[in-house]
């Protein structure tokens, strides 16, 4: 089964704008998708990355009139400088990561863990935050946060930051479906041009092989 391998960080505000057209694409194509929280910050340093504070005043300023623009073509809303951003998101991804392995829906939490900081100015580094996000959702916050904290999945954790890295990510939200990497929710439409290319081409190929099985059996 074809495959999306979906990289992002748990205080991407990028990644919450694309949740939803990410999910709608994947259905759309029957398509599994892979879902790995990344350490960013790791991931910046070892690719030349620098975390938005220490951008140039410029680049900062132009985020926040992307994202804007962004925010009104979606209808989506998204508050660029909240009260907790981007705090430490190591613990929301090691959560997410152990609903995954528990065989969890996870679409729900992990938007619901994003749209929490960026539109709801709550702090997702904050262990008592993340315990009402989980039961918010219905969800054991004990049981999950147990989960969350024991050396395996701090070792997908590593494992996905590594994985991101030999894909060649260098931010967040990225898609790699055959091999190719897509950066950002803006990349979105061209990931699916990518994914029906690839299933209008295994479909010649199996409709040439049918047609030539077909005369050999003649």
């Amino acid at each position: 089964m074809n495959k999306i391998d979906y990289f992002f960080w748990m205080n991407s505000d990028w990644a919450y704008l694309g949740t939803d057209r990410l999910e709608q694409i994947a259905a759309k194509y029957q398509l599994k998708i892979r879902y790995m929280p990344v350490d960013l910050p790791d991931v910046y340093r070892r690719t030349g990355g620098q975390l938005l504070g220490n951008r140039a005043p410029e680049r900062q300023a132009y985020r926040i009139v992307e994202l804007n623009r962004w925010c009104k073509k979606l209808g989506i809303h998204v508050n660029p400088m909240p009260k907790f951003m981007c705090p430490n998101a190591d613990a929301a991804s090691r959560i997410v990561i152990a609903a995954d392995r528990m065989g969890l829906s996870i679409v729900s939490l992990y938007k619901a863990i994003l749209r929490a900081e960026w539109c709801d100015d709550r702090d997702i580094s904050d262990r008592e935050e993340l315990k009402r996000i989980l039961a918010e959702e219905g969800l054991d916050a004990d049981r999950l946060l147990l989960a969350a904290d024991v050396p395996e999945i701090e070792a997908l954790y590593r494992r996905f930051t590594d994985d991101a890295v030999e894909a060649g990510v260098f931010g967040s939200p990225s898609y790699v479906f055959n091999n190719e990497l897509f950066w950002g929710q803006d990349r979105l439409d061209m990931l699916e041009e990518a994914i029906t290319s690839s299933i209008g081409g295994a479909a010649r190929r199996s409709n040439s092989q049918s047609s030539t099985g077909a005369t050999g059996g003649r």
